[in-house]
């Protein structure tokens, strides 16, 4: 698996600051307002953060690997 950088810098931005940010904004609201499905939204945040996550892995991985070879 191979992604542009551009795609990669956007979905490790995503990972690292963006989800996790929205993820506590979120439940933090949800406490001080009552908002619905606090725990599901937070926790379905946390598992595309996740999932995310790996993908930058693999492709981190891919990477290296490739330019060790050359």
């Amino acid at each position: 698996m191979k992604m542009s950088d551009k795609v990669y810098t956007i979905l490790k931005y995503l990972c690292q600051v963006f989800l996790p940010a929205l993820a506590s904004l979120y439940f933090g609201l949800a406490q001080i307002w009552n908002l619905p499905y606090a725990e599901q939204i937070v926790g379905s945040i946390a598992c595309i953060t996740t999932f995310i996550g790996v993908l930058i892995g693999i492709s981190s991985y891919n990477y290296y690997k490739e330019s060790k070879n050359v």
